[in-house]
């Protein structure tokens, strides 16, 4: 009896030390899992999370657009809320309402859209002028002012209510920065270059024609907005200046005041924009080939077919709060799709139908959510509901675009003057840039003196870094533009913050075939890449001996250059010095001595960067099938085609230094006579002279396809019957302007590498694609899961283990416990229930 009481005594015991084991074990656990979320939320930005905490964009945004009191911007809002929504624009969207008191109190639209009232300025409270469009900057101040919201946003994007958001448009993608904010071009906004810019800002060189849509740091908005109201008072009393040679405005009438307003602001506070001809397009314009317009704005009238439509014939149009109201319904997408044969037409016609059933399904949604009696179920409200978006976006393509590539160890730079020569081999390289889908960004580095700077016309046509000239040496006044090369270069290593880690260097007129990747072509830290230049026979003789300290580490090499970025670092300052040098030494011009057949110094700057890589001891691996001339047999496929020197096809030829003085970028439909056929090539050609001639074809056809997109992207509407430019009779100055032809140059050039016909073949069918979107910028997501938080995981699961198989002894500990004291009692069973845990993961972001 003694020893069942002991036994009992002692499971009791032993029952309520596991009990109070158990609870211990709880506490523990709830504190591990406190902590896992403690280090969640640290491993997540906040910035990453919204209120109810799902993953956003990276960074705090907030659309803002502009109406009054009135019918007419009633329909507006609906469409542009039902867009945004559809859209997915990251960040909230507020309607910046101008009301006056009495209007606001008849007013029945507040529910369409979260809003923010502003007084109205339509009738200025000074002047009494009617002028209703100075409400959007005043409403803007006012909303930066007196919004909470405003306190909490980094990136504001600002709309006019006639635009339709069909795709998320972000500071990320676009490329805005902070001082650089981007918008569409309003080429007609002539007063930034004559006599009102200078009247109404002390910058007229910063002043930026554009409009549309505006995506501005917000720190930029609080400097400029201010401004932006006082320069639209002050350019709407200039009655002076209102006529069209003065502004632009075709009634004028000082109706785009607030447009001037706008970029007067802006030059006042210096900010540039970065101008971006894609994101935004007027319904019934042809969008460029393969690129998805972000942005449709209805300002202007468009049609298809016999449908048409216009804003201004439903300026009084209640289809709002009358029931069931929906505008004239546009021709469905696939009648469409059966009459039309132009391409080109078909995608603009298909984006004005989407533009018309968004506002539509818009308004339909609206009617249906306010207690409207049910709408007749015709075929188009049944089209509305059921399709419409997914076909107004089928828009025909020739080839799916590949998703572009962001290698943030990768940055490709290439040095141009602002000229018209060098401009529109500005717009092959980016074009070639981005069909070759290199990854990484590239830079354009352009040297401009201020004065051109001013009248220059070329800042869009890449991302660019504004470089001093040096083109005519401060110090000793020589002429010398390819000096400014070394020159950029040590100013963008100065001036930018670099976070690549292998640089490419390119001359402005090459054409990229392929992906350019630095440890595929075997460049390291301490060993660059760069092609052969035989020629440069300085490296072996006296002119070595004279200019470095290390004559045998001097390469023969140019054209494109790898290099790791602190490599360049060290040599930047050294190529700059040497071309000085070497551009100095006049007494070893001679062709003997540099092989320089001009005897003019004009190859200073490649001796500057092989006795300055010389200098800092750093090797060349010289690879012969990254890049070659066009006109010479290649052996090999290569990267790049360098059209520096005369080329030909039969009797048709091409030479660049032929197309110095013509602007070819800014006059539309300017192309290079189109090269021949390569069926009307002889028969007779044997196959690695098939070969050279279709890599001629090929880069001439690059440019030409180049400059056809770009005629496009400014505007320039219906292409004329092709004509073929002839290049203008100009003489060549032989230091200044005329290139070495092929012929005198095989004596000092090495041949170059070459493509077999297979892979030619091949290429060609590419580039008859070779139609394919913009470049955008990818964003990476942020590491969810760290090291602490696996860290914290496993403890956690060791934890749950413990607990598990301390519950399945505390249970039969229990069990005996209970058929001691009590035999004949049921058996109670307990059961602890456990949640479930579910660990946040990241998915990688779609570009």
């Amino acid at each position: 009896m003694s020893f069942q009481l002991e036994t009992m005594a002692e499971l009791v015991s032993n029952g309520n030390l596991l009990e109070h084991l158990f609870r211990w074990s709880m506490l523990t656990l709830w504190a591990i899992f406190s902590l896992t979320s403690m280090v969640i939320a640290e491993s997540i930005p906040t910035d990453f999370l919204d209120v109810h905490g799902t993953l956003k964009s990276p960074w705090r945004m907030h659309t803002l657009f502009s109406v009054e009191c009135h019918v007419y911007f009633d329909w507006q809002t609906v469409g542009i809320m039902h867009s945004f929504r559809k859209s997915r624009q990251p960040g909230p969207m507020t309607r910046l309402l101008s009301c006056t008191d009495e209007q606001l109190a008849s007013y029945r639209g507040m529910d369409l859209a979260p809003t923010h009232k502003v007084p109205s300025m339509s009738r200025h409270p000074v002047t009494g002028d009617w002028y209703p469009a100075i409400n959007k900057p005043a409403g803007v101040v006012h909303w930066l002012n007196n919004n909470k919201d405003a306190e909490n946003v980094d990136w504001v994007l600002i709309l006019d209510a006639d635009q339709i958001i069909r795709h998320p448009i972000t500071p990320w993608a676009l490329g805005a920065e902070k001082g650089k904010p981007v918008a569409a071009r309003y080429g007609y906004l002539i007063g930034c270059d004559n006599e009102l810019a200078k009247l109404h800002t002390k910058h007229p060189d910063l002043c930026d024609k554009v409009g549309g849509f505006i995506l501005m740091h917000i720190d930029d908005l609080r400097k400029f907005a201010p401004l932006w109201l006082s320069k639209t008072e002050e350019v709407r009393s200039d009655r002076d200046h209102w006529g069209k040679n003065f502004t632009g405005d075709i009634y004028g009438y000082g109706w785009i005041s607030e447009m001037y307003g706008y970029s007067f602001g802006a030059a006042e506070v210096g900010l540039r924009h970065k101008i971006d001809d894609e994101v935004m397009i007027y319904p019934g314009y042809i969008p460029v080939p393969n690129v998805e317009p972000l942005l449709m704005h209805y300002g202007l009238p468009f049609k298809v077919g016999s449908w048409e439509f216009a804003k201004l014939d439903h300026h009084d149009d209640d289809l709002v709060h009358e029931c069931n109201r929906l505008f004239a319904a546009p021709p469905y997408p696939h009648e469409v799709e059966k009459t039309q044969h132009d391409r080109n037409q078909l995608r603009a016609d298909l984006l004005s139908i989407e533009c018309m059933n968004t506002i539509n399904e818009g308004l339909l949604i609206h009617h249906e959510s306010h207690g409207c009696l049910k709408i007749e179920e015709t075929n188009y409200i049944k089209f509305l509901r059921q399709n419409a978006h997914e076909e107004a976006h089928r828009l025909p393509q020739e080839e799916k675009p590949a998703k572009t590539l962001l290698d943030p160890r990768i940055h490709t730079l290439f040095s141009a003057e602002c000229t018209s020569f060098f401009d529109w081999q500005t717009v092959g390289l980016m074009h070639s840039f981005k069909q070759s889908q290199q990854p990484g960004l590239i830079t354009r580095l352009l040297s401009c003196t201020d004065e051109n700077l001013k009248t220059y016309k070329g800042m869009n046509l890449a991302p660019t870094h504004v470089v001093p000239s040096m083109s005519l040496h401060p110090l000793t006044g020589d002429w010398y533009p390819a000096i400014n090369k070394p020159a950029a270069v040590l100013h963008w290593l100065s001036h930018v913050q670099i976070d690549a880690e292998f640089i490419i260097i390119l001359d402005p007129d090459m054409i990229m075939r392929g992906p350019i990747i630095p440890w595929k072509y075997g460049a390291v830290k301490g060993l660059a890449v760069a092609a052969p230049y035989d020629y440069l026979i300085g490296c072996d003789n006296i002119l070595a001996q004279l200019h470095t300290r290390n004559p045998k580490m001097c390469s023969k090499v140019g054209g494109v250059l790898i290099i790791h970025v602190e490599d360049l670092r060290r040599l930047a300052p050294f190529w700059l010095h040497k071309t000085e040098e070497v551009r100095a030494d006049k007494a070893h011009w001679a062709t003997n001595i540099t092989g320089d057949v001009y005897e003019q110094g004009w190859i200073s700057e490649m001796y500057g960067y092989a006795f300055g890589a010389a200098e800092i001891n750093l090797k060349h691996k010289r690879r012969t099938d990254i890049m070659m001339y066009p006109g010479y047999k290649p052996f090999t496929p290569p990267r790049l085609l360098h059209y520096g020197l005369r080329f030909n096809v039969g009797d048709w030829h091409f030479d660049k230094a032929e197309w110095r003085d013509h602007d070819m970028t800014n006059i539309c439909w300017q192309l290079f006579p189109a090269p021949p056929d390569l069926s009307t090539l002889p028969k007779t050609l044997s196959p690695r002279a098939v070969d050279r001639d279709n890599i001629s074809i090929e880069c001439v056809r690059t440019l030409n396809e180049a400059l056809r997109l770009h005629h496009i992207s400014r505007g320039c509407r219906v292409p004329p019957a092709q004509e073929p430019i002839k290049p203008p009779n100009t003489p060549e100055n032989p230091i200044k302007t005329k290139l070495p032809d092929t012929k005198q140059n095989k004596t000092k050039h090495s041949e170059h590498p070459a493509l077999t016909v297979q892979a030619q073949q091949a290429r060609l069918k590419h580039v008859a694609t070779m139609l394919k979107g913009k470049t955008k910028a990818l964003t990476s997501t942020p590491a969810l899961i760290g090291p602490k938080l696996w860290m914290v995981g496993l403890w956690a699961l060791l934890v749950c283990c413990f607990l598990l198989i301390l519950s399945t002894l505390f249970a039969g500990h229990k069990s005996s416990l209970l058929r001691q004291k009590k035999p004949r009692c049921h058996r109670r069973s307990r059961s602890i229930a456990s949640g479930d845990f579910t660990n946040l993961i990241s998915a990688d972001l779609d570009p």
